[in-house]
């Protein structure tokens, strides 16, 4: 990352500093529930690590007063960003009666929350983009200046519902800005075989809209491709495509073992570019970090971390009934 590169996109030292505090934030929730799930506290993850940098830059780039976001399952540092707690978070781990997400029913993972304009995601991967495109059409026929933001992993790429929600954006000409974090593996099976095109954004002309591909471990190159976006969306130019390229740092989920199918060494490499350190070299470069106000912002979100543990550890569960809540019209 170039020098005062950050200056050059009219971002100042207070947001790429409040960037970073989000992706670590994501980082350390994501840490915490691993340890959870290990110690047999809370039934699943499924991990951010390795893709922060690409969900919070492109967050960043958009109107999260006004736009609506549909994340997939890793968008913690998406959700985080539209304004998602760490306590809220750990509530859904611990399936609470009040986690914001399901009330306790959905698994983690599974956002949702309508104040944030969090559209509620569901188990089958990729049915998030047809609901975004719907939400960019009732954008365009309500004359209205919000955008849909949809994110999914590499693998979703090649389920149908990407087609018909790209194709249908781009004969539409809706302001709908589909992210594909590619992360190199789609649970075990490898980009190469699961794409005939040598990248995702390839697939864009065939749509009729743009598509780019961008570097996900930094979060300035995303922001950048987002904001760029963003404005041609609310200009009445249509959807846009982008790819960020990064790496799934842990095994595909709590019930994984990625052993079977990469090599550690593989993995040990990949973690060379992780942008929690990148980015913070970044940082320091600019003189925006330093060694103390990194040990500071460490201790700082570590209790923000601990405290959420706690108090949804110790929150209740919901009562029984409730589960026959919101089943059938009352």
């Amino acid at each position: 990352m170039a020098k005062n590169r950050h200056e050059e996109l009219e971002l100042t030292d207070e947001q790429v500093m409040e960037m970073f505090k989000t992706m670590l934030l994501a980082r350390k929730i994501d840490e915490r529930m691993w340890l959870l799930n290990r110690a047999g506290k809370i039934p699943f993850v499924i991990s951010c690590q390795g893709q922060e940098a690409a969900q919070v830059g492109a967050s960043f780039a958009l109107d999260r007063t006004a736009d609506y976001a549909a994340p997939y399952y890793r968008d913690m540092g998406v959700v985080l960003a539209f304004g998602m707690t760490a306590k809220e978070l750990m509530l859904s781990g611990f399936a609470k009666a009040e986690d914001p997400n399901s009330g306790g029913r959905q698994m983690p993972g599974h956002f949702g929350q309508k104040k944030n304009r969090i559209v509620t995601g569901s188990s089958p991967v990729t049915t998030q983009v047809p609901h975004a495109v719907g939400i960019a059409l009732a954008a365009k026929m309500e004359k209205k200046d919000f955008v849909s933001f949809v994110t999914l992993g590499e693998g979703s790429s090649n389920q149908g519902d990407f087609h018909e929600g790209l194709n249908f954006a781009g004969v539409h000409k809706l302001p709908v800005i589909t992210m594909v974090e590619n992360n190199k593996y789609a649970i075990s099976v490898p980009v190469e075989k699961q794409l005939g095109s040598e990248k995702v954004s390839d697939r864009a002309q065939s749509y009729g809209m743009p598509g780019f591909t961008v570097d996900g471990n930094d979060p300035l190159a995303v922001y950048e491709a987002v904001k760029q976006a963003r404005e041609r969306a609310v200009k009445g130019e249509g959807p846009t495509l982008i790819e960020t390229v990064s790496y799934r740092l842990t095994a595909h989920s709590s019930d994984d073992d990625d052993r079977a199918y990469r090599e550690r060494d593989e993995v040990e490499e990949a973690k060379k570019k992780d942008a929690i350190f990148t980015f913070a070299s970044y940082l320091k470069e600019n003189g925006i970090l330093t060694e103390d106000k990194e040990k500071e912002l460490h201790s700082e979100i570590d209790k923000i971390v601990n405290e959420a543990t706690d108090y949804a550890e110790n929150a209740p569960y919901a009562e029984a009934e409730s589960a026959l809540k919101h089943v059938y019209a009352e």
